[in-house]
């Protein structure tokens, strides 16, 4: 179950660093637009607000990466919580698809992570 709960951590982590290029590099482009819905005006005008959005996303994989590197449960708890806290937030204030790309896949790998241990 271990090295289920490394492979669901590893996921999420990889999601928020797709997160993170996706906001700070993307976002004006199609994969951005087509993710937001947003014209290219739109798009151009939040593009700083997307860019610290996405910011936060590679601190959440930066932390989950070294939650796995250090072997801390309390830690991949930690980084798990705040995947999740910021999905449900998300979900609820911005879209609900937050909620099965981010708070869902945080949340599997946080209960195979209790369960490992």
């Amino acid at each position: 179950m271990h090295t289920v709960a490394q492979v669901l951590i590893g996921i999420v982590a990889a999601l928020h660093g797709y997160f993170l290029v996706l906001e700070m590099f993307l976002w004006q482009r199609p994969p951005g637009r087509a993710l937001s819905g947003f014209d290219a005006d739109t798009a151009r005008l939040t593009a700083p607000l997307a860019a610290n959005q996405g910011l936060y996303n590679g601190f959440l994989a930066a932390g989950l990466v070294w939650a796995l590197v250090i072997d801390s449960l309390s830690t991949q708890v930690f980084f798990l919580v705040c995947v999740i806290v910021a999905g449900l937030y998300g979900a609820a204030t911005a879209n609900r698809r937050i909620l099965i790309a981010q708070a869902l896949p945080g949340a599997l790998a946080l209960g195979a992570a209790l369960l490992a241990a």
